[in-house]
Order: C-alpha cells, then sequence, then structure tokens
C-alpha cells in the first residue's frame, strides 16, 4: 500500500493518549521507558493521567505527540510503502524520523529542547496567537501588512488561517478581521506567538542545540514546513527545521503539492485525526487513512 505518512502536531494532545497501544505492544513500552529516561519523568503518567494542564505544557505536549505518532508508525511501517512524509509543525520531526533522518533517542531530545525553547521565548516576548475562519487567505495577508505586530504563522487550507504576533497586535487583528466578516476569529490557547519573530530568542538557542546533532540523507523524501517542498539533503533539513520555529507552516500548499504530483493516498500516523479533516476539506480526491489506535491497524 503505497501512501504519503502525515505526522500531526502540537494540540493533537489529549490525556489518555496512546494507552492502547502501550498496553498492547512490548516494544511500545520500551520507546516510553526510553522517553522517561531521556526527559527524567514519567511519559506513561503524564500522557495517561495528565492532568491536562500538565500535559499540555509545550515541553510535554510535544514530546507526547511524537511517542504516540512513532508508537503507532513501529506497528503500520511495515504494512504501508511511504512515497514521502510531511508533519505539521511538531510532526515534521517525526516524519523525519520515519525518514531515518536522526534515530528516536535525538528525536525525543530535540523536541524537548523544542518545546522548552518555545516556552521560554513565550516568557520573554509575550505573544499571542488567533484562528482566522471563513475568510479568502488573500485578504488576510492584505490586512496582516497593514496591522502592526502579527504574521500568518500557519496556511491550514479550507478556510481556516492562523495568525500569531505580539498581544496588541493579536487584539487588533481580532477586531479587524470580525468587521471584515470573517466568519470567527479564535484567539488560541498557547503559551506564545509560536511561528514568529517573537520565537527568536528559541530560533537562536535552537540552532546552537541542534547542531550539536549528527544528520542523515532521508531515505524517503520530506515535505518541508517553510519551503513546501520535497527534501533530500541533511543539511538543508537541519537549516530548514530551525527557520521553521519563526517561519509560518505551509499546510495549505503542502496539500496543495501532493495533489499536484497525484498524489492522494495519504495516512495520517499518530492522535486526534486533525490532518485528516484538513485534506478531506481540501479535497474530496484524498483519500486518507488514520491510524491513531490499535483498532486502526487492521487493513
Amino acid at each position: 500500500m503505497k501512501r504519503i505518512l502525515m505526522f500531526p502536531g502540537q494540540g493533537a494532545q489529549y490525556v489518555g493518549m496512546c494507552r492502547d497501544l502501550y498496553q498492547s505492544n512490548a516494544e511500545i513500552k520500551n520507546l516510553f521507558d526510553t522517553v522517561s529516561i531521556i526527559i527524567n519523568d514519567d511519559i506513561a503518567d503524564i500522557m495517561f493521567n495528565g492532568p491536562d494542564s500538565r500535559l499540555t505544557e509545550s515541553r510535554n505536549a510535544q514530546v507526547a505527540i511524537l511517542l504516540h505518532s512513532y508508537s503507532a508508525y513501529t506497528l503500520i511501517k511495515n504494512k504501508i510503502e511511504p512515497i514521502a512524509a510531511c508533519g505539521h509543525s511538531l510532526g515534521e520531526y517525526t516524519a523525519l524520523l520515519s525518514a531515518d533522518v536522526f534515530d528516536f533517542e535525538t528525536a525525543v531530545k530535540l523536541v524537548r529542547r523544542r518545546g522548552e525553547l518555545m516556552s521560554e521565548a513565550g516568557e520573554k516576548a509575550k505573544g499571542a496567537m488567533a484562528a482566522v475562519i471563513g475568510m479568502d487567505v488573500e485578504k488576510i495577508e492584505e490586512a496582516v501588512k497593514e496591522i502592526e505586530g502579527i504574521v500568518v504563522a500557519n496556511y491550514n487550507g479550507d478556510g481556516q488561517t492562523v495568525i500569531s504576533g505580539t498581544v496588541e497586535g493579536i487584539d487588533n487583528a481580532v477586531k479587524k478581521f470580525g468587521e471584515m466578516g470573517a466568519k470567527r476569529v479564535l484567539k488560541l490557547n498557547v503559551s506564545g506567538a509560536f511561528h514568529s519573530p517573537l520565537m527568536n530568542y528559541a530560533y537562536e538557542e535552537f540552532s546552537s542545540f541542534i547542531d550539536k546533532f549528527t544528520f542523515n540523507n532521508p531515505k524517503i523524501p520530506v515535505i518541508m514546513n517553510v519551503t513546501a517542498d520535497y527534501q533530500r539533503d541533511a543539511d538543508k533539513i537541519k537549516e530548514l527545521l530551525k527557520m521553521q520555529i519563526v517561519s509560518p507552516v505551509r499546510w495549505t500548499q503542502i496539500m496543495k503539492l501532493m495533489l499536484n504530483d497525484g498524489h492522494k493516498n495519504l495516512a495520517e500516523v499518530g492522535p486526534s485525526k486533525v490532518l485528516s479533516g484538513m485534506a478531506k476539506k481540501t479535497s474530496d480526491q484524498f483519500d486518507v487513512i488514520s491510524v491513531e489506535k490499535s483498532e486502526d491497524i487492521s487493513f
């Protein structure tokens, strides 16, 4: 079965995630043990028992989503022949892991530090994010140019665009987009202005951290968030991961690339099925399977 693999990002976490996979597979229990040693905390307790406030902390959520997604991937990797891989923001790390750009322990260390630094950056430069629903992206891009302190953070497709920036800028944008006729403008419950220049501290610190690790060229192409294009070069991938922290996630463009190249068979691997929903809303040509729980693996 040939498909493009998709891996979800932050926001897909929920208390109880991955419990059934953990209980049914010794290899996955070993992955949990490895993570707990690296982060010096009980990841199973965080994921299964929460509370939600603890799981939602960026340093925990990013590790938890990577772990759930990779656990599911280990169970289906011999059933799917991947054409390419991609991931939404944090999910890009799971995509690169599936393509053997780095090993599991490296992936955990990278996303743990990434989550910590993004939270620290949010404390140093207070920011906010909001989802603009039901408005043409071109109108949003034009309006963003006129509002000081904000940028487009996520192009999520089909009438949903996420903006990011200063608290004042986002408040002004919420008001302006409401007046312009957006169906809804929702402020997001996040700890900072992700994918914006306000993450510059995280960008600089993470750049130094990631340079300590050796990357391999991917065994399959990985479609990167920053460029919305296939990448096969390890050094370029490392630079794009640095840039991703302060750059928009071009998910709409990634889905259009897949469609234009005739890649209509997709598999979302990980919690919450968010990307599956986005793909189906983008085009009814996509055939999407979601692999989140044990019951999803019987194909």
